[in-house]
């Protein structure tokens, strides 16, 4: 069992440190029997919002990294990568550092990934990557505020440890922790993505003064990460509406594939069509 360990928080954040450290004791605590491994792979500084970006490999094939040390979890590698999330996991999974990873942990983030954030997250753009290499993933989030719990995360994720290895490849599952003490979690549910996004409006209202040729427009943020705002108009199973009822949201999730639903037959043919028409008149 082999775990690569990545954030989109950077190296030095606090949350994968809690990770590392819940990762290391989960280690210590396996059998004579049973090969248990982890490795860190992370960016170098904060990269959120980043997605599933790997940056321009192109013109830049190499990348840059640095060992580092985590308290507390001494015993797995530890590397700083100047690279996002992805590429970060991307490097990992091809066992670059040593690892040959069975799964994924990313996390723990500082705020909810919620809603249409999934799409934009780091966090989540880690093990959406680590995916496409057959390799599973858990996305790990605390809600955002004083004094922020990262243990509690820690805990649940760990738990969700052994039944993810058992899954089938590929299974990418995303966790929002609430931040609460671990004695007062209210449980675990399965959460459904709302329609809670990061950017709820931007720029002058319709009917106001014209944009100029530049300027800036300000951003009305919404609920999804990393506070969490207003979930009023969320149905109790959705995972904004969990983490403010106080239980954490686990979400099963699935990256890019092809759309083999049937009523995509039709579009995509009268495409093709029209493109051989096209080219059967430029000839």
């Amino acid at each position: 069992m082999r775990i690569l360990i990545t954030n989109d928080d950077g190296v030095g954040a606090p949350g994968i440190a809690v990770l590392a450290r819940a990762v290391a004791r989960w280690i210590e605590e396996g059998g004579d029997d049973e090969v248990r491994e982890a490795v860190v792979v992370a960016p170098h500084t904060n990269y959120s919002g980043m997605s599933a970006a790997v940056g321009d490999v192109f013109d830049h094939p190499t990348v840059a990294y640095r060992r580092h040390t985590i308290v507390g979890a001494e015993s797995i590698p530890t590397f700083g990568l100047e690279a996002p999330p992805a590429l970060c996991a991307l490097l990992g999974s091809l066992g670059s550092f040593g690892v040959d990873p069975d799964i994924v942990l990313s996390g723990i983030n500082a705020g909810a990934n919620v809603g249409r954030s999934v799409l934009h997250s780091g966090t989540v753009g880690a093990i959406f990557t680590a995916a496409q290499l057959g390799v599973s993933g858990l996305a790990v989030s605390v809600q955002w505020g004083e004094n922020v719990h990262y243990e509690t995360a820690a805990a649940v994720a760990l738990e969700v440890v052994d039944e993810l290895l058992r899954a089938p490849s590929r299974t990418l599952l995303n966790l929002n922790v609430p931040n609460l003490p671990a004695a007062q979690l209210r449980g675990v549910r399965r959460g459904r993505i709302s329609s809670a996004g990061i950017v709820k409006a931007a720029g002058p209202r319709a009917g106001g003064e014209p944009l100029g040729d530049e300027g800036e427009l300000p951003l009305r943020l919404g609920a999804a990460s990393p506070e969490l705002g207003d979930v009023s108009d969320e149905s109790s199973d959705d995972d904004g509406a969990l983490l403010a009822a106080g239980y954490a949201s686990l979400t099963p999730l699935r990256g890019p594939h092809e759309d083999t639903d049937e009523a995509m037959d039709g579009p995509v043919a009268a495409a093709l069509e029209l493109i051989s028409r096209h080219l059967a008149r430029a000839k």
